[in-house]
């Protein structure tokens, strides 16, 4: 089980203080904030794509190479990586590029984005975003798994010999995982391709999501790539934790409450009941996530959301080490209880080196 924090990159002014972070502040913040994620022995950082206000992130693959270079243990992942508006040949090429440079410390988050103004920037329709998605995926897949390509479909210019380089690293491409929050389109894109499903279940009641993930797990073993309990799943989630439940409520409810994600909607107190928001001691966040396989089942990555809604760097500095010390370990603990053996665990590359190398000497005895 893989344990890590994803982050949006918002730019969002602290309530309590009117303070409001430079740009160059803020991207310096995620830099710290992913150091910090390794040192206290989290497994994944995984940081978004964005083209426009708040947000700040709209090179992902720059940022990411930087942490990569800083860490060593630490899987540089997106959260998400536009498929729908960039170019896949550059898809391919760039994070290609980030693997060899991350000696193998990369996956790749795909989806469509959650902000349709984006679209025309880029010669795009938000009409045709599924569409882009599917097809997008199709060529980038075959990029990485074959050396030359050739290529024509609706939305880009035909390919004829086209190879990407660098070719993935140990010829084995970066893990990908689909990430949707509404479409089983996604999520049978995913099954298809044997991929990972990651839904960010951040702001719908549970049982969305589990319909969406049994969709998922049903059609990962309807193509034959293993039972449905063996379906690569990852979720999002949120967390505010101090040592009393009082305290964080207190803390937290000013950021909530101006959170230009969900801020000025429902109250705290209904938002954590419905979704998986947790604000209060780490023991009532160790039990409301050791209680999500109830509802979906064994899964591979949990990710945190930790540093929105204009909370101080210090301040995610201090949650970090909540859940890096006393919530992640207890959860482990929690995740491996009872587990089926015949659950996988989430890719990495050594472990899909190793697959691919064990399947080829199969083949040749």
């Amino acid at each position: 089980m893989q344990f890590g924090i994803f982050t949006v990159s918002d730019i969002t002014t602290d309530p309590t203080d009117n303070s409001t972070p430079t740009e160059g502040e803020r991207i310096k913040a995620i830099v710290t904030i992913a150091k910090k994620a390794e040192e206290v022995g989290l497994d994944v950082f995984a940081l978004g794509e964005h083209h426009n206000p708040p947000f700040v992130s709209s090179s992902p693959t720059t940022t990411l190479a930087y942490i990569a270079a800083q860490t060593e243990k630490l899987i540089m992942s997106t959260s998400i990586a536009h498929i729908t508006t960039n170019d896949p040949v550059k898809l391919a090429e760039d994070y290609a590029m980030l693997q060899h440079l991350a000696d193998g410390r990369v996956d790749l988050m795909l989806g469509r984005g959650n902000q349709g103004n984006v679209y025309p920037w880029f010669g795009k329709d938000v009409r045709d975003g599924i569409e882009l998605a599917i097809e997008n995926y199709a060529l980038l897949h075959r990029l990485w798994t074959e050396d030359f390509v050739d290529w024509k479909g609706k939305f880009r210019t035909p390919l004829q010999g086209f190879q990407s380089t660098p070719r993935p690293l140990d010829g084995v491409a970066p893990f990908v995982w689909h990430g949707s929050i509404r479409s089983p389109e996604i999520a049978e894109q995913a099954a298809y391709y044997g991929d990972g499903f990651f839904a960010n279940n951040i702001f719908w009641p549970k049982e969305h999501y589990m319909r969406l993930i049994g969709y998922y797990r049903q059609r990962f073993e309807h193509y034959g790539h293993g039972t449905a309990e063996q379906a690569i799943v990852g979720l999002g989630g949120q967390a505010f934790m101090r040592k009393n439940s009082q305290d964080a409520v207190a803390e937290f409810r000013p950021y909530f409450d101006n959170a230009p994600v969900y801020g000025h909607g429902p109250t705290m107190e209904d938002f954590t009941e419905q979704t998986p928001l947790a604000v209060g001691s780490p023991q009532e966040v160790i039990d409301k996530y050791a209680a999500m396989r109830e509802y979906f089942g064994d899964y591979q990555r949990q990710l945190f959301l930790m540093d929105h809604a204009g909370l101080p760097l210090k301040t995610v500095l201090e949650q970090l080490d909540i859940l890096g010390e006393e919530v992640v370990p207890v959860l482990r603990k929690e995740f491996a209880t009872n587990r089926p053996e015949s659950v996988p665990d989430a890719p990495t590359h050594a472990s899909r080196v190793a697959a691919r190398d064990a399947a080829e000497l199969a083949v040749v005895k």
